[in-house]
Formats: C-alpha cells, structure tokens, sequence
C-alpha cells in the first residue's frame, strides 16, 4: 500500500496525514513524507477485563483501526487476545485476536522500545496513557495522576470516544504537541462544554432506530463505526439511509475507517450498505448529489447526519424537511486538522446562511500549499500544472478526529431522543479541548424519530 502510494503519486491515492508534512514544507518529497509517517507507532496495553467487556475491547478496536491508518509504524497490542469477540461489528472474526489483526494490528508479547504506551483497564505502568471512560464521559491521562472512571462494559460510546482521544494524544506527541500524552483530556457526550469527569449522563438510554447519513467518506464511515457498536437488542429495527455519488479511492484508506484497499473503484453506498446489512441493520441507498430537492415520503427517516464538505450541499441542508439535521465539519490544512464544529438544524443560524457564499479560505491554502517544497519537486519530476493544483487541493485528515465527531454527532441525536440537553453549534479542538465553545441548540416540541432498545 504505501509503496504503491508513492509511486503512483495522484489525487485519489495520497495519504492524507502524509500531505500535512507536504502542505507544510515538512517534507521535501513525498517519499521523506511516507517514511516521515513511518516513524510514528503506539503500543496499546490490554488489562484483564478486555476479556469481559464490550466496552473496552470496542475502545480498543477503535484505537487499533484509527492508529493503523494514522501511524504507519504501526500498532503494538500486548495482552491476552484470545478470549471471544463481544462486539457485534461484522467480517471481524470469532476472537479479539481476530479482529485485532483484520483490523491492521499487530499482537507483541511486549512493545516496542520508544514506542508510546496507551493502556485499558488494570495494570497500567505509572508512565503509560489511561484510557478511562464511564457513562457519557472518556477520556485519558498519565496513569499515575488521575482516577480510573467506573467502566462499565456497555458505556460504549465513551470507549469510542476515549479510545480516539488516545490516539490523537500520541499523534499529536509525535507532530510536535509537547503536552500531548504528559495531560488529561476528556469529553462528555451528555455535556460536551462541562468538565468532563463531572458530566456524567443517565446509565439506560435508547438509541434512533431510522437515520439518514449523507456522505459515506470520512465523517459518515465513523458514523457507522459508532453506531454499528452499539449493542442493539434487534439489529433489523435499525434502518439507515445511505446517500453519495463517489467511488471510493486507495486515499480514503489513510482516514475513512471502513475503507479497505480492495474497495478502491466501488461505489461507497454499495459498499457501506453491504458492511451496514452484514451488522444486521436494514438499508437503502441514495445515489445521486445532494441538493435539497428531496420529497421525504412518510416512511424516511426524519433525522440526517450531514459529514459533507460542500458549501452547496450543506446550504440546502433544511429544504427537505428534515426534524433534525446534525452536521459535523472538520478543520482544513495542516494547522486546523483537529478543528471539528457541529451544528444542528433547526437552530440558531439557518444552513442557508451559514453555507450560502462559498468561503475562499481552502483556495488560498490549496495555493499556498503549491509553493512547499515537495510540490515543486513533484513539477520537476514531470507532474503538470493541473495534476499539481488538484493535489495541493485536497485537504488533509486523520481519522480519529472523525470519529471523535461523529460520535459527538451520534449522540447529540440520541441525546434529544432521551430528553437531555440540545446543543446548536459546538467548536473545538483536540489541540486544546479545554478551548470549546458551544451555542446552546432549539429543542423540537414534537421529536420522535423512531428508537431501539440496547441490551443491558
């Protein structure tokens, strides 16, 4: 995969995490990127209750399908992998061990030297990076200076959720955040503005059982990801709606995390219904643009996850009707990659004000880029103008970034499906959690969705 990556240097096959170190002048080539890219690695610790908990081993596999396509030195896993698959994710085998390996991971009796060591549940050496979470609430720390939360094995939205903040912490360690991995970061997903050791959310909740998701790349793939974990009581009560028009790329491989590199050339929708059925959930698939101009019939979904980036798309985001759109867009360029904001609709701010001009923010990264030094080696070597123009234009991203969205976005909808707090935009950042803000969001009089029960 890589080396066919840098030697096949075009738009739908470059690294998006490796582009940042191009866009930034970084790397002089896109070979010194790959291996670059190469150098970054973690190890991930597994305490004796992964054997027993969905949660934790949810966590785990999140971090291992983030880290894999993020790190490409790869990612160390030690501990007892040979205790039964408790999540319900399809095409992943009977054993942890199994979808450890499909997954891209790499069993080791012990890690690497140098290696940055993350850790879920007991046993944690004192240097390690905590994964905790309980409820509504994740987050990581420095093992010796802070407080396991209670864990339990079905919070997992929280171990997704903490279980991404992991690897953005080593990420982000390894670009140059000296504070990342020695500080605690958390989230909660019942109060994302409050501290989050102290927002805690209610144990029992049910979940949506009819959404419509537009845009299957990196945002709508994470979306899946969370929700297909989810312990559904009756998988067949789910009905997703899946809408896009694009074939997938070997590029969508380094940030959409249910893209494999033998799907390159295949319609995402058919792709993703296919992954969302084996789940057990029901499907239909949408193939054409988004533009507004959709007739909801009685039986469709009345809540869309939006994870587009089109200004146009997002625009007409409220002319079909929809009771709730949450909409999840992340930062461009290789400063603003951790950047996500939300925003739902009806709200505050109409889409159509919010999207209606076409921000000249990317066009002037996308020349900016052109002039890094590893873009003008590229020209040299035979690349044209327009082949220069369309890589330098597409933007950079990692992927945990897009599951720590879209698991926001999850659960902002099952929040307001459980009668708990409604938010109508929220910005942060993973470079500084402690930064967000967010604008308190307008709760429907009449909402009811369609919702499922989860085991207990």
């Amino acid at each position: 995969m890589m080396t066919q990556m840098i030697t096949e240097t075009r738009p739908d096959t470059l690294h998006r995490g490796v582009k940042m170190a191009l866009d930034n002048g970084e790397a002089d080539s896109v070979e010194a990127g790959y291996a670059l890219f190469a150098s970054y690695r973690m190890a991930i610790g597994l305490g004796a209750a992964g054997g027993q908990s969905p949660a934790i081993q949810a966590a785990l596999l999140t971090m291992v399908n983030c880290g894999r396509r993020a790190l490409l030195g790869g990612v160390e896993i030690l501990g007892d992998l040979q205790v039964p698959l408790l999540v319900d994710l399809p095409r992943l085998g009977a054993t942890l061990g199994d979808a450890v390996v499909a997954l891209g991971g790499t069993p080791r009796p012990e890690s690497s030297p140098l290696t940055p060591l993350t850790w879920l549940g007991d046993g944690a050496p004192s240097t390690a990076l905590q994964v905790s979470f309980s409820d509504w609430r994740g987050g990581v720390f420095v093992a010796s200076e802070g407080e396991r939360l209670a864990e339990g094995a079905n919070d997992i939205p929280a171990a997704v959720l903490a279980g991404a903040l992991a690897v953005a912490e080593v990420f982000q360690r390894f670009r140059g955040n000296p504070m990342a991995g020695d500080r605690e970061v958390g989230l909660s997903l019942w109060d994302p503005c409050a501290p989050w050791r102290s927002a805690s959310g209610p144990a029992a909740w049910v979940a949506p059982s009819k959404l419509w998701v537009l845009g299957l790349g990196h945002l709508g793939q994470a979306f899946l990801w969370t929700l297909g974990l989810l312990p559904f009581e009756r998988p067949t009560d789910v009905e997703v709606t899946l809408q896009d028009f694009d074939r997938l790329a070997l590029a969508n491989d380094s940030t959409s995390i249910l893209t494999r590199i033998d799907m390159a050339g295949r319609l995402k929708t058919r792709e993703m219904a296919a992954w969302a059925e084996a789940r057990g959930f029901r499907t239909r698939v949408v193939e054409r643009r988004f533009a507004g101009d959709i007739t909801l019939a009685e039986d469709d979904p009345r809540v869309l996850f939006c994870g587009v980036d089109n200004a146009e798309a997002r625009a007409s985001l409220e002319d079909p009707g929809f009771d709730l759109v949450v909409d999840a867009g992340l930062g461009a360029g290789p400063q603003e990659y951790l950047a996500m904001r939300l925003h739902t609709f009806p709200g505050p701010v109409a889409a159509r004000a919010r999207w209606g001009e076409v921000s000249g923010t990317r066009v002037a990264d996308t020349k900016a880029a052109k002039t890094a030094t590893a873009y003008q080696n590229l020209l040299a070597k035979g690349l044209d103008d327009c082949g220069l123009l369309e890589i330098a234009s597409r933007t950079v991203g990692v992927p945990f970034v897009g599951v720590i969205a879209a698991t926001l976005a999850l659960m902002e909808i099952v929040r307001r499906l459980n009668h708990g707090p409604c938010l109508g935009v929220l910005d942060l950042t993973l470079r500084d959690i402690g930064a967000k803000q967010d604008v308190e969001g307008k709760a429907a009089k009449r909402f009811n969705p369609g919702y499922t029960t989860l085991r207990a």
